[in-house]
């Protein structure tokens, strides 16, 4: 008889779990139930989604792993497996010294002008042609590039494949865009997920090997491509990104906790513990949150980097994913009111995280029946919610703050 999420063990968790990481393929017959642990996003071995080129198999530019695993948020959220690529080789140096150009420039005008000046010079068609030439990982080092590019210019909101995006833009930009939109099989990557996880390393290199989300928490952390000159303090947009990172890291508990809840029952006994561990982890989070400000508001801002802020929370593009994993969790009484469906939040995120995004959705529904209950179970569950909100007003503030024209004071306290 499968037993239920109640009786399964951790042992036969962790079964589950290493099952899950050596078969990409349909889930195997186990004797727990599969509630309990949600499996990776993945088709058959040997198949791929998106574009197939000769550098799926066959990587280049200096990139020698394969296609990534199966992801598991329980192993470390939305960062990247590995760190992020800090400087790109061979013809794409060309990409990379375009992005430093315009992260830094003055206005939306000189940003433009140093595209047009690089299409002129046959740069960005010699890139478009070696976009199927790049493994995953330099695909998605070359994306953080061109959202830098595109938020830079003022293009951010538009569809690099849209006929009306053309008289906006510049062609052979939106051609190499959507040619790297195509090879990492995601439209709509010019938001924070790409900008800010993306576009970090640490200032010193390990002494030894040491988890990606660990990295994150430790270590001193630098971004990629820099919106401030280099010999110049961070600016307030290099240190809200940063900030958005050590977030993410920290948030690792929150993405474990989320598995851990998946498929429990509401009266299950270990449902209530782990609901006062996530209230627990999200007032952590909110207090990371709160150290960052100081330093942010004391980070200098120029009116450019203030646009690309107004930009990217016009279009919603400002969401940390570990919130999104939280709202999957904890469900409508988490989010604020008058911020749209859910899907169209999670539009900027990588098709394997919105997949265990919806996932969680599922799995999470009985919890989420304490809404509509009474007693010190359901009360736990309210307190997670407004823990959750909580958390959520920080991280506006701590936007508003980034987004003042002036240096602000300390971070308001969340009502």
């Amino acid at each position: 008889m499968t037993p239920t999420p109640m009786t399964t063990t951790p042992d036969v968790r962790r079964t589950i779990r290493a099952t899950t990481a050596t078969e990409a393929g349909a889930p195997r017959a186990t004797g727990a139930d599969p509630a309990v642990r949600i499996p990776a996003q993945a088709g058959p071995p040997g198949t791929r989604t998106g574009c197939t080129t000769p550098a799926d198999t066959t990587p280049t530019d200096g990139d020698t792993a394969g296609a990534p695993a199966p992801h598991d948020p329980c192993a470390h959220g939305f960062l990247p497996e590995r760190p992020p690529v800090r400087s790109m080789i061979g013809t794409w140096t060309r990409l990379d010294a375009l992005a430093r150009e315009a992260a830094v420039a003055t206005d939306r005008a000189t940003a433009v002008d140093i595209v047009a000046r690089a299409d002129r010079a046959d740069e960005l068609t010699a890139l478009r042609q070696r976009v199927s030439r790049l493994s995953p990982r330099n695909a998605e080092a070359a994306a953080m590039r061109v959202a830098v590019i595109a938020v830079s210019c003022g293009w951010g909101a538009l569809d690099p494949q849209a006929p009306a995006a053309r008289e906006v833009a510049n062609e052979a930009f939106l051609e190499l865009w959507a040619a790297i939109a195509h090879r990492i099989d995601h439209d709509q990557f010019v938001a924070l997920p790409t900008l800010a996880l993306h576009n970090w390393a640490p200032e010193r290199k390990p002494r030894r090997h040491i988890p990606i989300d660990q990295l994150a928490r430790t270590e001193q952390l630098v971004p990629i491509v820099r919106w401030a000159p280099e010999g110049q303090p961070l600016s307030r947009l290099d240190r809200l990104m940063l900030a958005a990172t050590r977030l993410e890291a920290h948030g690792i508990w929150l993405f474990r906790l989320a598995d851990t809840l998946a498929g429990r029952a509401p009266d299950d006994s270990s449902t209530p513990t782990a609901l006062r561990r996530l209230v627990r982890i999200q007032h952590a989070l909110r207090a990371q949150l709160h150290s960052e400000a100081a330093e942010l508001a004391a980070a200098p801002a120029t009116d450019q980097q203030r646009a690309v802020l107004a930009a990217l929370a016009e279009q919603g593009a400002l969401e940390p994913p570990v919130l999104q994993a939280a709202d999957a969790v904890l469900g409508i009484g988490g989010r604020r009111p008058g911020e749209g469906r859910r899907q169209h939040l999670r539009r900027h995120l990588p098709a394997q995280h919105r997949a265990w995004l919806s996932a969680m959705d599922r799995h999470c529904a009985p919890v989420r029946t304490l809404a509509h209950r009474g007693g010190p179970d359901a009360a736990v569950y309210r307190e997670a919610q407004e823990s959750l909100i909580a958390l959520r007003r920080t991280y506006t503030a701590l936007v508003q703050t980034a987004a003042a024209p002036t240096p602000g004071g300390p971070l308001p306290e969340a009502a």
